[in-house]
């Protein structure tokens, strides 16, 4: 399979994300806090509750499954099952997040935090190149084309 630049970016991003999300567990309370995740995750870190830790290794987990599947479908690693539904879903969750930003502005225009304005276009990046680089790589992502 030929190399998809745009789903290389999607695993590179999501790779990151992944990381990122583990670099808040050792940043600790003031990381949450700052990264978004809400005054309890914040107090539930200073307490020293396991939930915040479990809550974002599972988050941090599921992303880097996503780089994997963008990284498979852009030809830097082997092929992953169920490859372009997982691409097309994790596509559709990126831009779906990131579109809540619409919804937001339109219902509470001057009640939208920056976390959610930055977040979401942030996200909205990911889900493009998700979505961009499985349109282009479609044909190419087939079983049938992986196995020729």
């Amino acid at each position: 399979m030929a190399q998809n630049p745009a789903l290389i970016v999607g695993g590179v991003l999501s790779a990151a994300a992944s990381v990122l999300h583990l670099a808040v567990i050792v940043g600790g309370p003031d990381w949450y806090r700052f990264f978004g995740a809400g005054e309890r995750m914040a107090r539930l870190a200073e307490q020293g509750s396991w939930t915040p830790v479990v809550i974002t290794v599972g988050i941090a987990s599921v992303l880097a499954i996503w780089a994997a599947y963008a990284f498979s479908g852009g030809g830097l690693i082997p092929r992953l099952p169920l490859l372009r539904t997982a691409l097309v879903l994790i596509s559709a969750v990126y831009l779906l997040r990131g579109l809540v930003l619409v919804p937001a502005l339109v219902s509470n225009p001057g009640g939208v935090t920056p976390f959610v304005i930055w977040s979401s276009l942030i996200v909205l990046v990911y889900g493009l190149a998700y979505a961009i680089g499985t349109w282009t790589a479609w044909p190419a992502l087939s079983v049938r084309a992986g196995s020729a």
